[in-house]
């Protein structure tokens, strides 16, 4: 799995990907306090420091808040990064096991993993050695799946977890930590600034006196300071007086919001959720259902339609997916910056919005009661249908890194998609078409663990033959290849029967790709040219079908590698080299220029192959292809070291380590590629001496990822 490379900026420097706050951080210094003793790796009283601290609370409480806060105040502690991971976009997908949060584990810590070991192996293989946080949010939906992914991950001593949950998790050596309602009139008044704060937000110049101050106070009590309780509260302040406000939340819920409110109030067991925490969920809830009784009808209509978002969203999915009925796609805009307005939705950044689950529920709840989220999921299904089926149609135009890009940002919502019709059976064309399409952009945008369960499910249902499912069959065929999977004749098979029963020439063409691969990571190369000659040479297409056609060539240079005919693997890789350039693509061209770099080594020219290596190396960082990445390293360290610059080409190996690190395996567990790594380094620490060596090579090792590249493709020897 390639994918996603490590973000530094949001933790000063550190790897992680924790999110910039947007809005200021009010009280909880208590907890805080504890927080930073029992996240300390190092130092302090080792009767008080856990792997394992839960934040338990109802939800708006502050859970997630609180989690990232101390997550921030740690990360000078955790060296290989403090992570965030959210877990309840998979309350969306209906699938359960381990497997599911572990690999929404190794998607955010960008794991490139494409063996075909276990999720769970491979995220606890790589942990070993580790010094990092990870923080699990709303481990509520996924409790006991959540809870064994933990229990495997604490074997490893460095891993620090920190989790927020409406229950406790249950795992040996948990520390629970109650996240209790912020206080109010109790001296501290955290609720109050609160208030103040976000009133201030929502009314400039709005503050605390003597003629305000007592109705903002009684405003928080009736709210048991309930941090998103007061949240929502104050930010009515846009349209209210403070005295309004304090007379409308007095009064009773209309009639008809007792049964949303009282939902969610037990586990499915029916017990409560968390003992004496069940009062407050209901006072968050009944707020809710206030703040919802104050929207006018259209602004809870679009609240209601949105909630079938899995993650964030932009405007215009706002906008066709909420758009219906009374509901015009040219009022959405509008109604969408009200819902800010009133903290219904929050927005994630320039153009992205997303809603905290409590207020997502809430409003699934009301889409269930409208009778609506049939309709609504399908309006969601039909625009990442259409969204993928266009990527696909573009993929091999200069649009691909712009796609890949929003393929990544969009996943979740992806993922939802494509899980919905796989469940509905009545719609087994749809469900296929975007299998496949997703599928195949999955491959190529760094989730192919993602695509490899779907495209499974959806080809053992007996598809009708057609477009879309050869593209579902290649697809899985690639993700096979990429995996170095040999045991794939079934599959290559099942390519062949479509490729002869479509009679579709250039599919003809693409189908060869996974019988000649088959047998080149086979070892039988020589097998490989004979069927990658057969080949009908067609124009090249501007979609996926365009994609499949270079990777024929791709594959027949890479053979003729194998086979150390340097000569035939140069002139192949540099006609798709051309072909990449004049369509503005990134993929084949950057994978062309890594087989130039080998070709150039093998004939000696040094210098060349030093150019074609950093040409790979930066085509590779638009698609985050973190294996390409370490591999064209590798390359580029051996080439440098041949040009005889030892010292730059150690830091190129302590850089590469980092990066390999990220995949979760080293040298792709290749053993010629972990040989020629050892050669490498062996020749470096002759020319340079040992000590030298570890020095430049600690360098390397010591750079972010984004200081690693910039030395890599930045002025080259040669």
């Amino acid at each position: 799995m390639s994918g996603d490379l490590p973000e530094e900026a949001a933790t000063g420097g550190a790897a992680g990907n924790l999110p910039v706050p947007t809005r200021g951080f009010v009280g909880r210094r208590d907890e805080l306090t504890l927080l930073d003793t029992l996240l300390r790796p190092n130092g302090g009283n080792r009767a008080h420091r856990r792997q394992l601290v839960t934040l338990v609370g109802p939800g708006g409480v502050g859970k997630t808040r609180l989690a990232l806060q101390a997550a921030r105040r740690a990360a000078a502690a955790h060296p290989d990064g403090v992570w965030l991971v959210e877990l309840s976009p998979l309350h969306h997908t209906g699938l359960t096991g381990p497997a599911v949060v572990g690999l929404a584990v190794m998607e955010t810590l960008r794991l490139s993993d494409e063996t075909t070991r276990s999720v769970l192996e491979s995220l606890i293989a790589w942990a070993q050695g580790k010094r990092l946080l990870l923080v699990l949010d709303s481990c509520e939906h996924v409790l006991t799946d959540c809870a064994a992914v933990v229990e495997s991950l604490l074997l490893a001593p460095g891993v620090h977890i920190l989790t927020t949950s409406r229950r406790r998790l249950g795992v040996p050596g948990e520390q629970c930590v109650e996240v209790e309602p912020l206080p109010v009139g109790t001296g501290r008044d955290d609720a109050l600034a609160l208030f103040a704060d976000r009133a201030a937000a929502a009314r400039p110049g709005f503050t605390l006196d003597g003629t305000t101050r007592p109705t903002a106070a009684a405003i928080c009590r009736r709210l048991d300071g309930i941090p998103l309780a007061v949240e929502l509260a104050a930010a009515r302040l846009s349209t209210l007086t403070l005295q309004e406000l304090d007379d409308r939340l007095g009064k009773r819920p209309e009639p008809g919001l007792d049964l949303l409110t009282a939902q969610d109030d037990t586990a499915q067991d029916g017990t409560a959720q968390n003992g004496t925490a069940e009062p407050r969920h209901r006072t968050l809830r009944t707020t809710i259902g206030w703040s919802h009784e104050l929207c006018a009808p259209l602004e809870r209509l679009l609240w209601a339609r949105l909630s079938v978002f899995a993650g964030g969203f932009g405007p215009d999915a706002a906008q066709e997916v909420g758009a219906g009925g009374p509901l015009s796609a040219r009022w959405v805009p509008a109604l969408l910056d009200r819902l800010v307005e009133q903290s219904i939705v929050r927005r994630q950044g320039p153009a992205r919005y997303g809603m905290l689950d409590t207020v997502r529920e809430y409003g699934a709840d009301w889409l269930r009661e409208l009778g609506e989220e049939d309709d609504v999921r399908l309006r969601h299904r039909e625009y990442y249908r259409r969204l993928a089926r266009e990527a696909c149609a573009e993929w091999n135009t200069r649009r691909q890194a712009q796609w890949c890009a929003r393929v990544r940002t969009d996943h979740a919502d992806f993922r939802a998609a494509v899980d919905w019709s796989l469940d509905r059976s009545e719609d087994r064309a749809a469900a296929l078409e975007i299998t496949g399409a997703v599928g195949f952009l999955w491959r190529y945008c760094g989730h192919t663990r993602d695509a490899l369960p779907r495209l499974d499910r959806v080809l053992a249902a007996d598809p009708v033959p057609g477009p879309d499912l050869e593209r579902a069959l290649w697809t899985r065929g690639a993700v096979a290849l990429f995996q170095g999977d040999p045991d794939t004749d079934a599959l290559v098979r099942r390519c062949a029967e479509a490729a002869r029963r479509q009679d579709d020439p250039v599919f003809r063409t693409a189908a060869t790709y996974i019988a000649g691969g088959h047998l080149a990571i086979s070892g039988r190369p020589a097998e490989a040219l004979d069927v990658l000659s057969t080949a009908e040479r067609l124009p090249v297409r501007d979609d996926w079908l365009g994609a499949a056609q270079l990777s024929v060539l791709l594959s027949v240079s890479f053979a003729h590698l194998m086979r150390a005919e340097y000569a035939p693997a140069r002139t192949v890789a540099e006609e798709v080299l051309e072909e990449s350039a004049r369509r503005g693509e990134s993929w084949a061209g950057t994978t062309a220029a890594y087989m130039l770099a080998q070709a150039d080594l093998g004939q000696g020219d040094v210098p060349s192959a030093i150019r074609n290596a950093v040409r790979a190396l930066t085509g590779n960082r638009l698609l985050h292809d973190t294996t390409v990445v370490a591999v064209t390293l590798d390359l580029l360290a051996n080439a440098v070291a041949a040009a005889g610059d030892g010292h730059r080409a150690a830091r190129l190996l302590g850089i590469d380590e980092r990066v390999w690190d990220i995949t979760g395996s080293s040298q792709r567990d290749s053993p010629a590629l972990a040989a020629a790594r050892r050669a490498c380094e062996h020749g470096i620490r002759a020319t340079i001496g040992d000590r030298a060596y570890e020095d430049a090579y600690a360098e390397g090792r010591s750079m972010s990822y984004e200081e690693g590249m910039a030395y890599a493709t930045d002025a080259p020897t040669g």
